[in-house]
């Protein structure tokens, strides 16, 4: 089930979602280098972590699942936020130069068709940067935040549907290495159990982040959905019924 909007800005103000959200940030901002000049596009409810954007890219539309609901944002200015089927972005072929997508793949039905409408919209050489939860880690198997809802990734689960849709990973990195434990003791030591969970490896992650570019070849054509037969019955219009007069 989609996480309601409510619930994702609630999560983010909180204590813990903070913290999450300044642990990811850095990893967003290490992928998306400089963004000027850029096209860029937000997918699911990744506004917590481009707002960096705002100022130098060229565009940015922030994209939200109507199932999900949306949010206006940023909080000043024009609202760059979208409603709509993320199966069906309202952009044309070629549109954007950078997609950041956070709580968005683990719950969209089709994985596959969001891949090939991804690469419609992109740019050549564009690049796609997306945080999924870990199918192994502690943030997936709890559902107290919104990490736990949807379907979680592996790592090879993920590299295979970028490759097979020709977006090619460049770079990876695991993140949230905290627990989701909103105790004052945890959210003191977030720094401590990033550093320790580094030593150890990626087993106690709670996030998969990816860089991933876009390949012109193989192209990767949208599905032809097929049209739906609706019956009509075969009947002429008729006229007011006409009471006759009385003789």
């Amino acid at each position: 089930m989609t996480s309601h909007v409510e619930r994702l800005i609630g999560f983010y103000k909180s204590p813990l979602g903070k913290i999450a959200r300044a642990l990811l940030r850095e990893e967003v901002l290490r992928f998306a280098g400089n963004v000027r000049g850029l096209r860029v596009l937000g997918l699911g409810f990744a506004t917590p972590y481009m707002r960096f954007t705002l100022e130098k890219a060229e565009r940015v539309i922030a994209v939200m699942p109507a199932r999900q609901g949306a949010s206006a944002w940023p909080r000043e200015g024009p609202s760059h936020t979208v409603l709509c089927d993320p199966l069906e972005l309202p952009l044309t072929d070629a549109a954007v130069d950078l997609i950041i997508a956070v709580h968005a793949f683990e719950h969209v039905s089709d994985t596959e068709e969001l891949m090939r409408e991804l690469w419609r919209v992109s740019a050549p050489n564009a690049r796609l940067i997306v945080v999924v939860p870990k199918r192994r880690g502690t943030w997936s198997s709890i559902d107290t935040t919104p990490f736990g809802d949807g379907h979680p990734f592996s790592r090879g689960q993920l590299e295979r549907l970028l490759r097979d849709h020709s977006f090619v990973p460049e770079q990876w990195r695991d993140a949230l290495y905290v627990p989701p434990s909103q105790h004052a003791l945890v959210l003191k030591s977030t720094r401590f159990f990033e550093r320790a969970g580094r030593m150890f490896g990626p087993t106690l992650a709670g996030v998969h982040c990816v860089l991933a570019r876009k390949e012109l070849f193989p192209a990767v054509p949208r599905r032809k959905k097929a049209e739906r037969l609706i019956k009509v019955p075969a009947l002429a219009p008729q006229a007011a019924m006409q009471i006759p007069k009385e003789r």
